[in-house]
């Protein structure tokens, strides 16, 4: 089994969201030991932003990028190519302001790509990242699942089914600045969602 982790948070330390996806990446290597495991962290690896180059080098055929354009489209390819890999994808979401990180949001932009990941056809739309479970670990400071207030959960599972990866488990760790009991209970939420997830 190969596993990816993403770290979406935009600290490279200290982040409950990274919390929790380490626990469930552990799960999973306790239950299959030969697994091996990417982790890719966007505080320290950051994926590339879209831009207007980054647009510029996507759109021009390879044989006639610039050295700068080309190294774009290849730092797009290696993060396609990780989830590709992967059997098993395990992302770790922190919410800010309602919605996922800037960190997140680019690395999800390199990955979504037409004629790569995904593919237009005259019965709409296909997703090519298939037969892969992909687990959220969702960290929250207050509490929100269930709500019109959480815009994540429906956008991440629109986005990675768009792409083909459907098989989606949801993790909660909710309510965690909202005083020492919450936290706790939140974490405990959290824990009986990836017993379920892991299932």
């Amino acid at each position: 089994m190969n596993i990816l982790q993403i770290n979406g948070s935009a600290r490279s330390e200290g982040a409950n969201s990274t919390r929790l996806a380490t626990d469930i990446v552990a799960r999973l290597r306790a239950a299959d030991p030969a697994a091996t495991v990417v982790v890719r962290d966007l505080a320290r690896s950051p994926a590339p932003i879209v831009d207007e180059a980054a647009l510029g080098a996507l759109f021009t055929p390879a044989e006639q990028r610039t050295a700068e354009q080309a190294a774009r489209v290849a730092a797009s390819d290696a993060l396609i190519a990780e989830v590709q890999a992967a059997d098993v994808v395990v992302i770790g979401v922190p919410m800010y302001n309602f919605t996922i990180s800037a960190q997140l949001k680019n690395w999800i932009d390199a990955i979504a790509r037409a004629g790569v990941t995904f593919r237009y056809t005259e019965n709409g739309p296909e997703g090519l990242l298939k037969g892969k479970k992909v687990i959220l670990a969702f960290a929250r400071g207050g509490r929100y699942r269930g709500t019109a207030a959480d815009t994540q959960t429906p956008y991440l599972q629109t986005v990675l089914g768009f792409v083909g990866m459907t098989d989606v488990r949801l993790v909660y760790a909710e309510g965690l600045n909202m005083g020492e009991e919450a936290a706790t209970q939140g974490f405990a939420e959290a824990a009986a969602d990836i017993e379920a997830a892991l299932a």
